[in-house]
Protein backbone atom coordinates (compact mmCIF):
# COMPACT_ATOMS: atom_id res chain seq x y z
CA UNK A 1 0.00 0.00 0.00
CA UNK A 2 1.07 2.97 -1.43
CA UNK A 3 1.10 6.70 0.38
CA UNK A 4 1.17 5.80 3.82
CA UNK A 5 2.14 8.28 6.25
CA UNK A 6 3.19 8.47 9.90
CA UNK A 7 -0.23 9.91 10.89
CA UNK A 8 -1.80 7.47 9.17
CA UNK A 9 0.29 4.58 10.55
CA UNK A 10 0.14 5.78 13.50
CA UNK A 11 -3.61 5.72 13.88
CA UNK A 12 -3.97 2.42 12.63
CA UNK A 13 -0.96 1.41 15.26
CA UNK A 14 -3.52 2.06 17.47
CA UNK A 15 -6.31 -0.27 15.88
CA UNK A 16 -3.99 -2.63 15.88
CA UNK A 17 -2.76 -2.56 19.21
CA UNK A 18 -3.73 -5.37 21.81
CA UNK A 19 -2.20 -6.44 25.41
CA UNK A 20 -0.25 -9.48 23.05
CA UNK A 21 0.80 -6.74 20.68
CA UNK A 22 1.20 -3.21 22.56
CA UNK A 23 1.17 0.39 20.39
CA UNK A 24 4.70 0.79 22.25
CA UNK A 25 6.08 -2.23 20.43
CA UNK A 26 4.43 -0.73 16.95
CA UNK A 27 5.51 2.56 17.50
CA UNK A 28 9.11 1.22 18.48
CA UNK A 29 9.09 -0.86 15.19
CA UNK A 30 7.96 2.21 12.89
CA UNK A 31 10.81 3.86 14.09
CA UNK A 32 13.29 1.07 13.81
CA UNK A 33 12.34 0.37 10.23
CA UNK A 34 12.67 4.75 9.52
CA UNK A 35 15.87 4.69 11.54
CA UNK A 36 14.29 7.87 13.40
CA UNK A 37 13.29 8.73 16.42
CA UNK A 38 9.96 9.33 19.16
CA UNK A 39 10.55 12.98 18.65
CA UNK A 40 10.73 12.88 14.79
CA UNK A 41 7.29 10.41 14.61
CA UNK A 42 6.00 13.60 16.26
CA UNK A 43 7.56 16.42 14.27
CA UNK A 44 6.92 15.01 11.29
CA UNK A 45 4.07 13.11 11.37
CA UNK A 46 3.00 14.11 7.46
CA UNK A 47 6.03 12.09 6.10
CA UNK A 48 5.11 9.78 3.40
CA UNK A 49 6.93 5.88 3.91
CA UNK A 50 8.13 4.68 0.74
CA UNK A 51 6.60 1.06 -0.25
CA UNK A 52 9.68 -0.77 1.08
CA UNK A 53 9.56 1.14 4.71
CA UNK A 54 6.10 0.13 4.50
CA UNK A 55 6.71 -3.68 3.54
CA UNK A 56 8.66 -3.75 5.90
CA UNK A 57 7.04 -2.17 8.40
CA UNK A 58 3.72 -4.52 8.20
CA UNK A 59 6.08 -7.69 8.00
CA UNK A 60 7.44 -7.05 11.47
CA UNK A 61 3.76 -6.34 12.49
CA UNK A 62 2.90 -9.99 11.43
CA UNK A 63 6.02 -11.34 13.18
CA UNK A 64 4.75 -9.39 16.19
CA UNK A 65 1.33 -11.17 15.55
CA UNK A 66 2.67 -14.01 15.78
CA UNK A 67 4.68 -13.80 19.29
CA UNK A 68 7.69 -12.89 18.37
CA UNK A 69 8.91 -9.83 20.92
CA UNK A 70 10.15 -5.92 19.27
CA UNK A 71 13.52 -6.65 20.92
CA UNK A 72 14.11 -9.33 18.47
CA UNK A 73 13.11 -7.67 15.75
CA UNK A 74 15.17 -4.86 16.43
CA UNK A 75 18.15 -6.87 17.99
CA UNK A 76 18.45 -4.84 21.29
CA UNK A 77 16.77 -4.05 24.43
CA UNK A 78 17.46 -1.07 27.14
CA UNK A 79 18.22 -1.95 30.45
CA UNK A 80 19.59 0.05 33.32
CA UNK A 81 20.39 2.93 31.16
CA UNK A 82 22.16 1.00 28.51
CA UNK A 83 21.32 -1.24 25.40
CA UNK A 84 22.09 -4.57 24.90
CA UNK A 85 22.07 -6.69 22.07
CA UNK A 86 19.75 -9.71 21.99
CA UNK A 87 18.85 -12.48 19.99
CA UNK A 88 16.76 -15.24 20.07
CA UNK A 89 19.73 -17.28 22.10
CA UNK A 90 19.04 -14.95 25.21
CA UNK A 91 16.25 -13.89 27.04
CA UNK A 92 15.45 -10.47 26.64
CA UNK A 93 16.33 -8.30 29.78
CA UNK A 94 13.42 -6.98 31.52
CA UNK A 95 12.70 -3.97 33.97
CA UNK A 96 11.84 -6.17 37.23
CA UNK A 97 15.69 -7.28 36.64
CA UNK A 98 16.99 -4.00 37.29
CA UNK A 99 15.70 -4.62 41.11
CA UNK A 100 18.23 -7.08 41.21
CA UNK A 101 20.73 -4.57 40.48
CA UNK A 102 19.84 -2.28 42.62
CA UNK A 103 19.74 -4.61 45.48
CA UNK A 104 23.34 -5.60 44.97
CA UNK A 105 24.90 -2.24 44.40
CA UNK A 106 23.32 -1.16 47.48
CA UNK A 107 24.40 -4.53 49.61
CA UNK A 108 27.78 -3.63 48.14
CA UNK A 109 28.04 0.14 48.92
CA UNK A 110 27.40 -0.46 52.56
CA UNK A 111 30.20 -3.07 52.41
CA UNK A 112 34.04 -1.67 53.06
CA UNK A 113 35.24 -3.83 49.58
CA UNK A 114 37.49 -1.98 47.81
CA UNK A 115 37.61 -4.41 44.56
CA UNK A 116 34.45 -6.56 45.23
CA UNK A 117 34.31 -9.72 43.02
CA UNK A 118 31.37 -10.79 41.34
CA UNK A 119 30.07 -13.96 39.69
CA UNK A 120 26.84 -13.97 37.54
CA UNK A 121 25.84 -17.37 36.48
CA UNK A 122 23.62 -17.85 33.46
CA UNK A 123 25.00 -14.32 31.98
CA UNK A 124 22.74 -15.07 28.55
CA UNK A 125 22.97 -11.47 26.97
CA UNK A 126 25.13 -10.30 30.28
CA UNK A 127 22.85 -7.48 31.10
CA UNK A 128 23.71 -8.08 35.01
CA UNK A 129 27.01 -8.93 34.53
CA UNK A 130 27.76 -5.81 32.36
CA UNK A 131 25.88 -3.30 34.50
CA UNK A 132 27.77 -4.03 37.48
CA UNK A 133 30.91 -4.35 35.97
CA UNK A 134 30.23 -0.79 34.63
CA UNK A 135 28.40 0.81 37.51
CA UNK A 136 31.22 -0.59 39.67
CA UNK A 137 34.30 0.06 37.81
CA UNK A 138 36.78 -1.36 40.36
CA UNK A 139 35.06 -4.57 40.25
CA UNK A 140 36.25 -8.18 38.91
CA UNK A 141 32.95 -9.51 37.31
CA UNK A 142 33.15 -13.11 35.64
CA UNK A 143 29.92 -14.08 34.09
CA UNK A 144 29.15 -17.76 32.64
CA UNK A 145 26.81 -19.41 31.10
CA UNK A 146 26.86 -23.00 29.07
CA UNK A 147 25.36 -21.59 25.94
CA UNK A 148 27.72 -21.04 23.39
CA UNK A 149 25.38 -18.74 21.33
CA UNK A 150 24.33 -16.72 24.14
CA UNK A 151 27.79 -15.95 25.17
CA UNK A 152 28.99 -14.81 21.95
CA UNK A 153 26.11 -12.39 22.42
CA UNK A 154 27.23 -11.58 26.00
CA UNK A 155 30.67 -11.01 24.62
CA UNK A 156 29.66 -8.80 22.13
CA UNK A 157 27.75 -6.60 24.73
CA UNK A 158 30.72 -6.51 27.03
CA UNK A 159 33.49 -4.85 23.97
CA UNK A 160 30.78 -2.58 22.84
CA UNK A 161 30.20 -0.85 25.91
CA UNK A 162 33.33 -0.93 26.84
CA UNK A 163 32.84 -3.42 30.35
CA UNK A 164 36.63 -4.31 30.29
CA UNK A 165 36.86 -5.47 34.03
CA UNK A 166 33.88 -8.72 32.92
CA UNK A 167 35.05 -12.06 31.90
CA UNK A 168 32.76 -14.17 30.03
CA UNK A 169 33.58 -18.23 30.27
CA UNK A 170 31.24 -20.50 29.49
CA UNK A 171 30.31 -23.36 31.78
CA UNK A 172 27.28 -25.12 33.09
CA UNK A 173 26.65 -23.11 36.14
CA UNK A 174 29.69 -23.41 38.42
CA UNK A 175 31.33 -26.17 36.34
CA UNK A 176 34.11 -24.19 34.87
CA UNK A 177 34.44 -21.95 37.71
CA UNK A 178 37.29 -21.20 39.87
CA UNK A 179 38.05 -19.00 43.41
CA UNK A 180 36.15 -17.19 45.39
CA UNK A 181 33.51 -14.37 44.76
CA UNK A 182 32.19 -11.52 47.28
CA UNK A 183 29.03 -11.75 45.33
CA UNK A 184 27.12 -14.38 43.49
CA UNK A 185 23.81 -13.25 41.36
CA UNK A 186 21.84 -14.96 38.80
CA UNK A 187 18.50 -14.97 36.81
CA UNK A 188 18.15 -18.63 36.17
CA UNK A 189 15.80 -20.77 34.96
CA UNK A 190 12.47 -20.32 37.36
CA UNK A 191 9.44 -21.05 35.33
CA UNK A 192 7.55 -24.33 35.75
CA UNK A 193 7.19 -26.07 32.28
CA UNK A 194 3.10 -26.07 33.11
CA UNK A 195 2.88 -22.57 33.87
CA UNK A 196 0.25 -21.22 31.46
CA UNK A 197 2.37 -18.59 31.18
CA UNK A 198 5.12 -20.17 29.01
CA UNK A 199 2.82 -19.39 25.43
CA UNK A 200 3.61 -15.80 25.51
CA UNK A 201 7.44 -16.33 25.94
CA UNK A 202 7.81 -19.31 23.02
CA UNK A 203 10.29 -17.19 20.92
CA UNK A 204 12.67 -16.99 23.45
CA UNK A 205 15.03 -19.90 24.72
CA UNK A 206 13.07 -22.84 27.07
CA UNK A 207 16.24 -23.99 28.49
CA UNK A 208 16.60 -19.99 29.89
CA UNK A 209 12.91 -20.16 31.44
CA UNK A 210 12.28 -23.89 32.36
CA UNK A 211 13.21 -25.53 35.56
CA UNK A 212 11.90 -29.09 36.91
CA UNK A 213 10.71 -29.31 40.52
CA UNK A 214 8.10 -26.42 40.22
CA UNK A 215 10.70 -24.19 38.60
CA UNK A 216 12.82 -24.47 41.31
CA UNK A 217 16.02 -26.87 40.40
CA UNK A 218 18.01 -24.48 39.03
CA UNK A 219 17.65 -22.23 42.03
CA UNK A 220 18.33 -24.97 44.25
CA UNK A 221 21.54 -25.98 42.46
CA UNK A 222 22.72 -22.98 42.97
CA UNK A 223 21.93 -22.18 46.45
CA UNK A 224 23.81 -25.72 47.41
CA UNK A 225 26.69 -25.09 45.05
CA UNK A 226 27.42 -21.35 45.95
CA UNK A 227 28.49 -21.95 49.54
CA UNK A 228 31.84 -23.59 48.22
CA UNK A 229 32.25 -20.35 45.87
CA UNK A 230 31.27 -17.46 48.22
CA UNK A 231 33.59 -15.64 50.69
CA UNK A 232 32.79 -15.71 53.99
CA UNK A 233 30.21 -12.33 54.48
CA UNK A 234 29.72 -12.76 50.66
CA UNK A 235 26.23 -12.29 49.43
CA UNK A 236 24.03 -14.47 47.31
CA UNK A 237 21.26 -13.35 45.23
CA UNK A 238 18.62 -14.43 43.04
CA UNK A 239 16.04 -13.79 41.00
CA UNK A 240 12.94 -15.76 40.93
CA UNK A 241 9.30 -15.94 40.15
CA UNK A 242 6.37 -13.78 41.63
CA UNK A 243 4.95 -16.97 43.51
CA UNK A 244 8.61 -18.34 44.94
CA UNK A 245 9.45 -15.94 47.45
CA UNK A 246 8.49 -18.33 50.11
CA UNK A 247 10.01 -20.96 48.95
CA UNK A 248 13.66 -19.80 48.50
CA UNK A 249 13.76 -18.27 51.76
CA UNK A 250 13.32 -21.41 52.74
CA UNK A 251 15.60 -23.04 50.97
CA UNK A 252 18.14 -20.28 51.95
CA UNK A 253 17.34 -20.30 55.47
CA UNK A 254 17.95 -24.15 54.94
CA UNK A 255 21.79 -24.03 53.74
CA UNK A 256 22.46 -21.73 56.32
CA UNK A 257 22.60 -18.38 55.05
CA UNK A 258 21.71 -15.58 57.14
CA UNK A 259 19.99 -12.45 56.40
CA UNK A 260 17.66 -13.37 54.01
CA UNK A 261 15.39 -11.15 52.49
CA UNK A 262 13.28 -11.22 49.68
CA UNK A 263 12.41 -7.88 47.42
CA UNK A 264 9.28 -6.99 45.44
CA UNK A 265 9.60 -5.55 41.94
CA UNK A 266 8.02 -2.57 40.60
CA UNK A 267 5.08 -4.17 40.33
CA UNK A 268 5.12 -5.27 44.15
CA UNK A 269 5.79 -8.94 43.39
CA UNK A 270 8.51 -11.31 45.09
CA UNK A 271 10.94 -10.67 42.45
CA UNK A 272 14.67 -11.77 44.54
CA UNK A 273 15.83 -13.14 47.47
CA UNK A 274 18.96 -12.85 48.36
CA UNK A 275 21.10 -13.88 52.26
CA UNK A 276 24.94 -13.35 53.48
CA UNK A 277 27.07 -16.66 53.90
CA UNK A 278 28.87 -17.00 56.64
CA UNK A 279 29.83 -20.47 57.02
Amino acid sequence: MLNQSIKTIKQQCRTMSSEALPYQWLEGWLMSVLDKDKLFLIMHDDYMLTADEYDRFMQGVARMRSGEPLAYLVGEQDFFGRTFKVNPSTLIPRPDTERLIEAVLDWLSAQTIDSPSILDLGTGSGCIAITLAKELPTSDVLAVDMSVDALAVATQNGQRLAADNCRFVQSNWFGAVQGEFDTIVSNPPYIDKADKHLNALHHEPMTALVADDLGLSDIMMIIGGSVEYLKLGGLLAIEHGYDQGQSVRELFIRQGFDDVQTIKDYGGNDRLTMGVWHG
